[in-house]
């Protein structure tokens, strides 16, 4: 065997060793080289990881820069207009009705519907004696805010002379919800923008947007979207005019509904209208807002007394609303002139993080117009009532309306399907 061995040259056995010894040799060399080539890609990818950061942050400034510099011209005097509409005692007259509702009334006292008499009926109201002492602002139709008084001076001088703020109704009213069970939304978005610019030019601070929500008819979620999509937008196209927007998602009393679906109703309602303010960019430190208070149907057989509605309509207000709006200003909706005080006073026994006061109509005029009448025979009559019923409530605003000593009554002024 030995023999054998040393027969086979030396070169037979040295070459698979050689080649073996190579390809180790080659591959120890490539490690180098593909450490090398890793590093390098994983340095260009933190690189382009550092550029992506770089830029994302670069993104994020530019964009902080934007919206610190979308600043509001109106801010401060919307701030004041607000501050001047929440002093304690005061509250809002609404008499924004449209020419054909105000018709309406005028006719059913055998009044005439023409722009003259819807005037002097306007005269009556705003020219009472000390009407500013409880009432910051007026809420106007558009023919109203271009009249005059029957003394020259446009109204929008007599409400200045008052010290109250004139407000303008901008919505352009109710139509039918398309695929729902009767429902509405409220129309008014074209040419918003320049039509608040050409109220606020002839005088008007602030404005109302009224939309409605109907228990009966559900409410469905696509209604209240719109409804609460629909006063956000119109909430800062007013701000950026120079108006203090009136936020009003009206629950309506129609049906039969308990106070306690009125409140899960209520509650839902305003989370989504918040929502779309946010969203909106809407200053909520620089509007007002126009509920409708938690209480039973129209023709629920439940019925809730004074202190029970106050106490529901105060848990879901603080439930939902942000303590920085300064004002909340109830709509009477069809209550009762007394009630619609009686309810006021009743939330103003506590203390509030906002001033909770009054918007009301029907629970001012009610009696003023049938007093009226049409003849000014009667015109100091009236508005000794409309003065009395505005510091009655600017009382209850305080929470210090004592019933044993007013002269109001008490009968509902409740309009099935109410029209504006």
């Amino acid at each position: 065997m030995a023999a054998i061995l040393a027969s086979i040259p030396a070169v037979a056995v040295a070459a698979p060793v050689r080649e073996t010894r190579q390809r180790n040799v080659a591959r120890a060399a490539a490690v180098p080289a593909r450490v090398t080539r890793t590093m390098q890609l994983s340095s260009k990818t933190a690189m382009a990881g550092v550029r992506m950061q770089t830029a994302a942050r670069a993104t994020r400034a530019t964009r902080a820069t934007v919206v610190a510099v979308q600043a509001n011209k109106y801010a401060d005097e919307l701030l004041e207009t607000a501050t001047n509409m929440t002093k304690p005692g005061k509250g809002i007259l609404a008499m924004d009705e449209s020419n054909p509702t105000c018709g309406g009334r005028l006719e059913a006292l055998g009044i005439e519907n023409i722009e003259e008499n819807r005037r002097r009926y306007r005269d009556v109201l705003l020219t009472t004696p000390n009407l500013g002492e409880h009432c910051g602002g007026a809420i106007l139709f558009d023919e109203t805010l271009y009249q005059s008084a029957t003394d020259g001076r446009t109204f929008v001088q007599v409400m200045k002379d008052h010290g109250m703020y004139p407000g303008i109704k901008v919505d352009t009213g109710l139509r039918p919800l398309a695929n729902s069970n009767g429902e509405q939304w409220c129309q008014g978005h074209d040419q918003l923008a320049e039509r608040c610019a050409a109220y606020y030019e002839q005088g008007a601070r602030f404005c109302k947007w009224r939309t409605v929500v109907s228990i009966p008819a559900g409410p469905t979620m696509q209604a209240v979207k719109v409804a609460a999509d629909g006063l956000a937008r119109y909430g800062a196209i007013a701000q950026n005019a120079g108006l203090v927007p009136i936020i009003e998602p009206e629950i309506l009393l129609d049906g039969d509904h308990t106070i306690e679906q009125n409140f899960e109703v209520a509650s839902l309602v305003w989370a989504e209208t918040f929502k779309c303010m946010m969203d909106q960019g809407v200053m909520l430190d620089r509007i007002l807002l126009k509920p409708s208070m938690v209480a039973p149907g129209a023709d629920c057989e439940k019925k809730a007394s004074a202190e029970e509605v106050a106490a529901l309509t105060l848990k879901m207000l603080n439930s939902r609303i942000p303590p920085c709006v300064p004002g909340i200003m109830f709509l009477s909706g069809g209550l009762s002139e007394l009630d619609s005080t009686l309810y006021l006073n009743a939330m103003n026994q506590t203390a509030n993080p906002w001033h909770i006061s009054f918007s009301y109509a029907r629970a001012l005029q009610n009696t003023v117009l049938k007093t009226w009448a049409g003849d000014d025979d009667n015109k100091e009559e009236a508005q000794k009532i409309l003065a009395r019923r505005a510091k009655e409530n600017g009382e209850a605003q305080m929470g210090k309306f004592d019933v044993t000593k007013s002269e109001t009554e008490g009968a509902s002024m409740y309009v099935k399907g109410y029209v504006y």
